[in-house]
């Protein structure tokens, strides 16, 4: 079995711009688990466990439904929290582009004929770039942090493809690997 997830990878300057405020937050915030940068992507679709023999698929169904989907322009913005900021779980980067919410619904159904249960949740398009292990509720650093980085803008990046991963789980935290890629097409 083969723990797996599809993905957009951003642009490694936006990334860098991103870990250089959480520099500063992971002086301020305490009980954060910080994703390394070399993990920063845009999940668009959790598949889990899936068999190794459904990789081949998998890839092909992304490629054929995703090859007529023009590449576009997507902006890393905002720093926010999951549920809320009294009770955080993770500390986020929102992102806008407005083909995102269609692309992610064109990968929930290209997956689902293959079997795969289609998310319920709305798509929120976001970079996961910390998970608290535990939280203060006396912490009004975050607070803080939230009310400064609210609006910043960490710049735009194009997708040009869609990325199959594999996620291994490892003592050190997990590690991705590219599996399989479905490019996008020019506009």
């Amino acid at each position: 079995m083969i723990r797996a997830f599809v993905a957009i990878e951003i642009d490694h300057a936006i990334i860098q711009g991103i870990f250089a405020t959480t520099d500063e937050l992971r002086q301020k915030i305490s009980g954060v688990r910080w994703t390394p940068q070399t993990n920063c992507h845009l999940t668009l679709k959790f598949l889990g466990d899936v068999d190794a023999g459904q990789i081949e698929a998998i890839g092909q169904v992304l490629e054929r439904e995703l090859s007529l989907f023009p590449r576009f322009t997507i902006n890393a913005k905002g720093l926010g929290v999951f549920p809320d900021a009294t009770r955080p779980r993770v500390l986020w980067v929102g992102v806008e582009g407005k083909p995102l919410a269609e692309l992610a619904e064109r990968v929930e159904k290209a997956l689902a004929s293959l079997g795969f249960a289609q998310e319920k949740r709305k798509f929120t398009p976001h970079l996961t770039i910390g998970r608290w292990r535990q939280f203060k509720r006396s912490d009004k650093n975050l607070t803080d942090a939230l009310a400064k980085w609210q609006e910043r803008d960490f710049g735009g990046s194009t997708v040009h493809e869609v990325v199959l991963f594999q996620s291994i789980l490892n003592p050190s935290g997990a590690e991705y690997r590219r599996l399989k890629a479905a490019r996008l097409s020019d506009p």
